[in-house]
């Protein structure tokens, strides 16, 4: 099928080098945000948008300026014009659509969780590694401001060695955040499609991306998973707790706890879920106070040390402020041939975080990551 509404044909024109051309695959309501990084930039250009949706794709174009469009994202991929592709899909989707990105010349970003199993997850770091091409699993809140300035102090031993972290995830079902129509949380409760819940482990991914770019490698966890009825005949994956602990001599653990409420409102201009994180140390307290919501309306970086509260507001922190940065940094990475933050193998730890996760609620008891490896 020939591209629908191009502006930029595939090989009408000879395009600037220096300008990457970017391609979405999956263009629902995430896109809005996984975009922002590359309508500011003069050096990445978005050139086409592919969905199995016409609508979809007719109202992209309406928002976002003229692109060749695809039903088909095999034609993407022979777009000369496209160099990045942001995969967008469900999980289960993943792995043969970043294959075929892979082999065709593209380098991926990959909306996370990049996959539902490891195996699938070797597979598309393999390819990677065998077609010279950058693979990024998308992860925006490692590039959020205020968690940037939280791990600089920490950094900086402003609160002496960390002794522990703590995350709390306030979820709502009222309706003070994003419309999630049915269609998108029916692949989201089907195991095979999703590879766990949509609390822990798809939105989780975000959380334990945190904890290890914090403090690095997770040993073993344990987790209690409850569940909670969304709509007649569907559950998710809340409340829920989950403790880890850190790799290494000294004891350092985390924990974090998720529930989610009824008719709790949550100011939020995308989902209705606020999260705070505490990081104790030796001789001081930090907290992120918000990331996605701003419930309590406070800054967003507190510092407490030496009996003294110190409050940090001077920076950015909107949610969109994370997705900007993220993706400025693998344009970063495409041009100079740099590494990502979360390259492939990354996000594959973060895998094994989330699928430990699922398998001690599971098996009710504690989970060695090493033992997801044999």
């Amino acid at each position: 099928m020939p591209a629908r509404g191009a502006a930029l044909k595939p090989g009408e024109k000879e395009r600037d080098v220096a300008e990457l051309g970017v391609g979405f695959i999956g263009c629902g309501r995430i896109m809005d945000l996984n975009i922002l990084g590359y309508l500011d930039r003069e050096d990445a250009r978005v050139v086409a948008f592919s969905d199995l949706d016409e609508e979809t794709l007719d109202r992209r174009v309406a928002e976002y300026g003229e692109a060749a469009t695809y039903l088909d994202y095999q034609e993407l991929l022979s777009d000369p014009g496209v160099d990045i592709v942001e995969v967008l899909t469900p999980h289960f989707l993943h792995e043969q659509m970043v294959i075929d990105a892979l082999e065709a010349g593209k380098h991926v970003s990959l909306q996370k969780p990049p996959a539902v199993t490891l195996e699938e997850m070797d597979h598309m770091i393999a390819t990677a590694e065998r077609c010279d091409r950058k693979l990024k699993v998308y992860e925006n809140f490692v590039f959020y401001p205020p968690y940037l300035r939280a791990k600089q102090l920490i950094e900086a031993g402003e609160i002496g060695d960390v002794v522990g972290v703590r995350i709390k995830m306030n979820m709502s079902m009222a309706p003070t955040g994003w419309e999630v129509p049915l269609e998108s949380w029916a692949w989201r409760v089907v195991q095979e499609m999703c590879g766990g819940g949509p609390c822990l482990f798809d939105d989780g991914y975000h959380k334990w991306s945190v904890a290890i770019d914090l403090l690095g490698s997770v040993e073993k966890v344990f987790a209690w998973i409850g569940s909670r009825e969304m709509f007649p005949g569907t559950s998710i994956d809340a409340p829920a707790v989950v403790a880890w602990r850190y790799r290494g001599d000294r004891d350092v653990f985390g924990i974090c706890d998720e529930m989610m409420s009824a008719d709790l409102h949550i100011a939020s201009k995308y989902y209705a879920i606020d999260e705070r994180m505490e990081v104790t140390g030796e001789k001081g307290v930090i907290w992120v106070m918000k990331w996605t919501a701003d419930m309590l309306g406070v800054p967003p970086v507190i510092m407490y040390r030496d009996g003294k509260i110190t409050k940090y507001d001077d920076m950015p922190q909107d949610w969109a402020d994370s997705f900007r940065d993220s993706t400025h940094h693998f344009i970063d990475a495409v041009k100079n041939d740099t590494e990502p933050v979360l390259t492939g193998r990354r996000g594959r730890e973060v895998l094994e975080f989330a699928l430990a996760v699922m398998r001690s609620a599971r098996e009710n008891r504690e989970v060695y990551l090493s033992e997801l490896e044999r």
